[in-house]
């Protein structure tokens, strides 16, 4: 993989998340380190700051969460189209109760403050700037509270401002 500067991206950032999903990992290697698969989040501007930032959500019940809740840094991991078995395998099963990462036949790289996917196209290496769970007051629209939060799990949100792109090829490079 080789590192670029975020300004030289080229990509739907809808199809991204909503599409092709994600895997968000934290963790470290001393400690350990789960991920999960995401398809709701944002990439975006925020805060005057020079780097993009990712804005992504988190159910108290995930493992995942233990590791973004006491890691600075989390990664989030673009694969191939070969991976969707995999990846939805990983958003359906705890690490809790058994090496998912393993068994989807990942390899993990412990590198930038955090853990990633050797087998990713992209990555994008995140230093935590917020977080704050969602409010059920917060919500407009209740449809949505009652659709999304039947149990009242709300998300966690996080922010995290973008510090390192990672890039396996050049297919996300503008042209």
């Amino acid at each position: 993989m080789k590192e670029i500067s975020y300004k030289e991206l080229n990509f739907n950032p809808f199809n991204l998340l909503g599409k092709e999903w994600m895997l968000l990992s934290a963790g470290n290697e001393q400690d350990g380190c789960n991920t999960m698969t995401i398809s709701w989040g944002h990439l975006g501007c925020l805060w005057g700051h020079n780097d993009p930032t990712a804005v992504v959500y988190l159910r108290p019940s995930r493992y995942t969460k233990t590791f973004v809740d006491r890691e600075d840094y989390f990664t989030l991991c673009v694969m191939d189209g070969t991976f969707r078995q995999q990846m939805a395998y990983l958003g359906s099963v705890s690490g809790r109760d058994e090496d998912k990462i393993a068994k989807a036949g990942l390899t993990k790289v412990f590198a930038d403050h955090s853990v990633y996917f050797k087998e990713a196209k992209l990555v994008f290496v995140c230093k935590k700037e917020y977080a704050a769970e969602l409010q059920e007051g917060g919500f407009i629209d209740k449809e949505i509270l009652r659709q999304a939060y039947p149990a009242h799990d709300l998300h966690t949100m996080y922010v995290g401002r973008i510090v390192k792109v990672l890039v396996r090829d050049d297919e996300y490079l503008s042209r």
